[in-house]
């Protein structure tokens, strides 16, 4: 049975989300940059395209954001996240999407002093928290951002995500280098992969460029996603 359209966009969501927030890879020391990217997506044949931008607030905090447009939906999302001498940790976020007809609006509150995460608005009783934090916990965003860090050092990919009413770990591996085009010029980029189940995640970094350059999702063997960078400043 086919899956049902409002399913296959959450999913679009998803691994949007996970690759824009792939595009916090910068220099070797990793510092964070303000950054605005464009990219193309593709996904069962249906084209889209994506607005990305990363700014400072100050005080360690930075505010991440995306826009998404397609045929079947228009995605809106924003973290914000903070700065610790290195060590990230998600604060809020939000979701405001509209996918086909269906509107989606949620929220996430980090509350570090407390030590739990709670989500508000378009969300099931069973997925509104609190989830108990623990020390290096980050949402998907966060947990892509490490990603691309980590991958460069040579550091265990291993990750516990908080995020939709549900602590998660997550586990990633560099499949190797490989050559990949970026504007009609050849690049050596780090591969990465993460399997789920039939689903599997590809994202190929490239050093000096501020943004994954490509995202490419499968779905029981078959390419479901595929986010190819377009320009990026």
């Amino acid at each position: 049975m086919p899956m049902p359209a409002t399913k296959r966009i959450s999913r679009i969501r998803t691994t949007l989300r996970v690759a824009a927030v792939l595009a916090f890879a910068t220099a070797p020391a990793w510092a964070i940059e303000p950054f605005s990217a464009e990219y193309q997506a593709s996904y069962m044949g249906l084209q889209g395209t994506g607005r990305m931008n990363l700014v400072a607030q100050g005080g360690g905090r930075w505010k991440y954001s995306m826009v998404i447009d397609s045929k079947l939906a228009q995605i809106t999302q924003s973290t914000v996240f903070e700065d610790r001498g290195g060590q990230w940790r998600p604060l809020s976020s939000n979701d405001a999407s509209m996918l086909l007809i269906k509107k989606i609006n949620r929220t996430a509150a980090y509350d570090w002093n407390k030590g739990v995460a709670t989500w508000s608005g378009d969300v099931k009783p069973d997925r509104a928290g609190p989830v108990k934090l623990q020390t290096g916990d980050m949402d998907a965003m966060m947990i892509n951002l490490a990603l691309a860090r980590d991958a460069a050092s040579g550091k265990p990919l291993r990750y516990r995500m908080v995020e939709d009413g549900r602590s998660k770990q997550l586990d990633y591996s560099v499949a190797g280098k490989e050559a990949i085009t970026v504007a009609g010029k050849s690049q050596q980029a780090i591969k990465l992969v993460r399997a789920d189940g039939d689903k599997q995640t590809f994202a190929w970094v490239v050093q000096g460029i501020p943004v994954p350059v490509r995202i490419l999702q499968r779905e029981k063997g078959k390419d479901a996603l595929d986010l190819r960078l377009q320009r990026w400043q």
